[in-house]
């Protein structure tokens, strides 16, 4: 059985665990614009959407 989850949710844990570990690096900068872009559905969610599903897409094939 596949278990799916929201690209929002989980960044939104990942972010919520940074953030609680005062972790401020370069990956938690990424997982806070990646969070916000998703949330918000702006102009720029397509081309981070299509990103987002080339790399979901090639984890299976490594």
């Amino acid at each position: 059985m596949a278990v799916t989850i929201s690209l929002v949710a989980l960044f939104g844990l990942v972010l919520f665990f940074l953030l609680r570990s005062n972790s401020l690096s370069w990956g938690a900068a990424f997982v806070a614009a990646g969070f916000g872009f998703f949330l918000a559905s702006t102009g720029a969610a397509e081309p981070i959407n299509n990103l987002a599903n080339a790399v979901i897409n090639t984890i299976p094939n490594l």
